[in-house]
């Protein structure tokens, strides 16, 4: 079974291979990201995350509890690098909820029953069963990859200037992170994954470091300089169209 919606800002596919998988499972995948998107973006006025923001309301419901202790342990551990709550700017989990509520879709499946299946959002990827061959874009040329991972039952996510360009805000400056060009994560879990990669990224060329110090986390990184940075365990292949210092 596969299918392809927009969801967030970029699409979300699913393909389960378990036989005989009820459609209605997906169905649930899809109406739990919309249910997201509605509750926690910062770009729609009637969210709880923009009326939390707003003063309009007191206590954050449990699933944005949830969120917002994240947010905080993360804005911590960096030392402030990551950081939802910038001057000037109000409150954007996004960071958080699209891994957070991804790793919840896929979680749904599997209580569904599902036991070898990829879930990609947006190029961040949850994969069950496996392995599943993911490619990792190369930062500066959209055609080719840097490395080709192997994962079965792991999270991958990537950080990087190549799509959105300098948007992810170093806390501690309040300027954009440069110091690197990409940051991919491996992590058991795509909350973990995506979060790590967004926090460490902020965090520059240090953040590399941090990262792979991080328990089960493994990285791939290319710096501003064009070297490769990567983890002893990174379960990557070599391509030859991989950046070199």
């Amino acid at each position: 079974m596969r299918r392809v919606e927009h969801v967030m800002g970029f699409p979300v596919s699913v393909r389960v291979d378990d036989e005989g998988f009820p459609e209605a499972a997906v169905d649930g995948l899809f109406v739990w990201l919309h249910e997201v998107d509605a509750r926690f973006s910062p770009f729609r006025p009637d969210s709880e995350v923009s009326r939390l923001d707003r003063g309009e309301v007191s206590e954050p419901s449990p699933a944005l509890r949830e969120v917002l202790d994240l947010c905080e342990e993360y804005r911590v551990a960096t030392g402030g690098a990551f950081d939802v709550r910038l001057p000037g700017r109000g409150l954007d989990p996004c960071a958080v909820v699209k891994g957070w509520s991804v790793q919840k879709g896929a979680e749904l499946l599997a209580a569904a029953g599902a036991r070898r299946f990829c879930l990609n959002a947006g190029g961040d990827v949850v994969a069950a069963g496996g392995p599943w061959r993911v490619g990792v874009r190369h930062p500066e040329h959209a055609d080719r990859l840097c490395t080709v991972l192997d994962l079965t039952d792991r999270a991958v996510a990537t950080s990087a200037r190549y799509e959105r360009g300098d948007h992810i805000i170093d806390g501690r400056t309040g300027r954009p992170a440069t110091g690197l060009l990409s940051l991919t994560v491996v992590a058991p879990t795509l909350t973990e994954a995506d979060t790590v990669a967004t926090a460490a990224f902020a965090m520059g060329a240090e953040g590399v470091a941090w990262a792979a110090a991080r328990e089960n986390c493994e990285v791939f990184a290319v710096d501003a300089g064009r070297r490769v940075l990567r983890s002893p365990g990174f379960p990557g292949e070599r391509t030859a169209t991989q950046p070199t210092g």
